[in-house]
């Protein structure tokens, strides 16, 4: 790097959340940018909800790169990073609209990757009704839990204080040079479109030689993952859609398959996880049905007395 500024893009996809992402870029107009060139890229894919026109009366600065409502996470973010890395960015940082971020947190993830070479860095994620809590950081390999688990007790107090290596960043806010796009490419948005696109990515940059990082002190607040219902709160005919035919939801099985094969340490392990992903579904199917029937059996005595 030269002494000019560092030239950083922020590629933002989003889709129908007006209001939270003019959250997130009135956040983002308050971060300190000294010694950085940075320029936003949003990818709107098809937003019917005035987003684009919202954003261009209230940053006009802001690139906005159109899609017409079939981009989805991966294809939206690659769009992004086609037009940053033509710009041309030393580094992306791939990040959510539903985040509100520190002022220091960009100079703290450049920083920390220029002393690093060859490395990624997230964010330290976490939530903002519990802004203590860390969200979505350092998950760890666990075959009989189906693959990836998120610690449940990390705090902004009690993860390391300095940068440290994990196994996998999600892709709420991760910063990655620019080199590392051209040697390994970008999201497989054919396989992943919908999710797991960047576990996937990060985890193939890692098998590349590059380092994954969490700088601890670039704060990122992101709203709470909101999940669909449960299998056991389906009909049968659409429990059979989802776990066979519906590769857009998170629970189907090839799509789950095909995240933990291109995610996990080693095919084995993909296995492995896979199969614990199977008995998990049965257990809590078993579950499921022992508390329902007994529930059932509590009321008809209840009925009966």
């Amino acid at each position: 790097m030269s002494s000019a500024a560092v030239r950083v893009a922020l590629v933002i996809p989003v889709h129908n959340r007006r209001e939270v992402t003019l959250q997130c870029l009135r956040s983002l107009e308050r971060i300190d940018s000294q010694g950085l060139d940075v320029k936003i890229f949003v990818v709107d894919d098809g937003s019917t909800d005035g987003t684009s026109v919202a954003i261009r009366s209230r940053f006009p600065e802001v690139d906005i790169i159109a899609g017409d409502g079939t981009l989805h996470y991966a294809a939206g973010t690659n769009r992004g990073i086609e037009a940053a890395i033509k710009w041309p960015a030393n580094f992306v940082v791939m990040m959510n609209d539903d985040s509100v971020f520190h002022d220091q947190f960009l100079q703290r993830l450049v920083a920390t990757a220029m002393a690093n070479p060859r490395s990624l860095v997230g964010a330290l994620l976490l939530l903002w009704n519990e802004p203590h809590r860390v969200f979505q950081v350092a998950p760890k390999w666990r075959p009989l839990r189906g693959g990836w688990s998120m610690p449940e007790d990390l705090t902004a107090f009690s993860v390391e204080s300095t940068s440290f290596g994990v196994d996998v960043i999600v892709g709420n806010c991760v910063l990655v040079p620019a080199e590392a796009i051209k040697e390994c490419g970008m999201l497989d948005e054919r396989r992943f479109p919908h999710g797991w696109g960047d576990a996937q990515y990060t985890t193939r940059l890692r098998r590349a030689g590059w380092k994954l990082l969490i700088e601890p002190r670039a704060f990122v607040w992101c709203e709470p993952n909101e999940y669909p219902p449960s299998l056991h709160q389906m009909t049968l005919p659409r429990m059979f859609e989802v776990l066979f035919r519906d590769r857009t939801h998170p629970q189907n099985l090839q799509r789950q398959f095909i995240a933990l094969w291109e995610s996990a340490p080693s095919k084995v392990q993909a296995i492995t996880a896979f199969i614990g992903y199977l008995l998990g579904l049965v257990v809590k199917s078993f579950t499921f049905g022992f508390r329902r029937l007994t529930g059932r059996n509590i009321a008809s005595d209840h009925v009966r007395q």
